[in-house]
């Protein structure tokens, strides 16, 4: 710990030595207001990360000590910060067909039978509910279009969102290079990719398929889901593990109204479904539930 920041904080004592004093007072303000604003459960043996990132954001705001932070993110003028937090301490990891049995079930079991209505006219909607920056989005389009390649001229849509507006801006971008694609199978990134040589000589462009098909919106999923519409397939993978038991309870309870008769929902390898939703989904392969008729 430095002198300066030995003085800013004497008498407070600091769980992470560094440039800034970080009290267990503080660590449990950004604690609450990480959860209450995001639905994410931090314990304290996050401390080290949380420094970590947001002391990148003190020097950023010109801000003395991680109490000035806090006030900062409490107050009412705190709304973009506590988004930047949120930014911050959210990892985003993700990658092209991330957990292929997903798209291998939504491709042989359930695809058939949605090209089969959308064929007839039928409306077809998926969510990717955490799409953080659009690769989850673009494989589920591309699983779409190896199916039914007409899907952009009939009315098949997938929403992505994401708490996350940096996110939600990269997926709209839809430029990727080269070595994150390699995730993706060779004859569909072939087929749905293009050269984006403006971003650089290795990157490549969602193409105008899959733009029409996928449409980006920020959303926090412990806020409001402007939603009207039901699902036939939901992306809810990798995040609700971040939120304590009752907060993924009542996530789970909230998509049920949203999914359609007979709709899938996926989840992340490490994550169950859990309170009143249980009674309505069943399994239908690993970690995919379908709505009970």
């Amino acid at each position: 710990m430095t002198a300066s920041s030995s003085s800013r904080g004497a008498g407070r004592q600091s769980l992470v030595e560094g440039e800034f004093v970080f009290t267990a007072e503080d660590f449990r303000h950004i604690a609450q207001t990480l959860h209450s604003h995001a639905g994410i459960a931090l314990n304290e043996g996050k401390a080290a990360l949380v420094y970590s990132r947001l002391a990148k954001r003190l020097r950023v705001l010109g801000l003395q000590s991680f109490r000035d932070y806090c006030a900062l993110v409490e107050g009412l003028d705190g709304v973009d910060e506590r988004q930047a937090m949120t930014a911050a301490l959210t990892t985003n990891v993700t990658r092209f067909f991330r957990e292929p049995h997903h798209f291998e079930h939504l491709r042989d079991q359930v695809m058939p039978g949605l090209a089969e209505r959308a064929r007839r006219g039928e409306r077809i909607r998926m969510w990717s509910a955490a799409c953080s920056n659009g690769q989850e989005p673009y494989s589920m389009a591309m699983t779409v279009l190896s199916v039914l390649p007409e899907a952009v001229d009939l009315d098949v849509r997938i929403l992505a969102t994401d708490i996350d507006p940096n996110m939600v801006a990269e997926g709209h971008a839809g430029v990727y290079s080269e070595e994150i694609l390699d995730a993706a199978p060779p004859m569909l990134r072939h087929r749905f990719f293009d050269k984006a040589p403006a971003h650089g000589r290795d990157c490549l462009s969602a193409n105008a398929a899959l733009r029409q098909l996928v449409t980006f919106k920020e959303l926090n999923l412990i806020g409001d889901w402007p939603m009207r519409h039901k699902f036939d397939v939901i992306f809810c993978r990798n995040v609700v593990i971040y939120f304590d038991d009752a907060t993924q309870e009542r996530i789970w309870k909230r998509f049920t109204p949203l999914m359609a008769p007979g709709g899938t929902l996926y989840i992340g390898h490490s994550e169950r479904v859990s309170g009143p939703a249980m009674a309505q989904l069943r399994t239908s392969g690993l970690t995919t539930y379908q709505l009970a008729t």
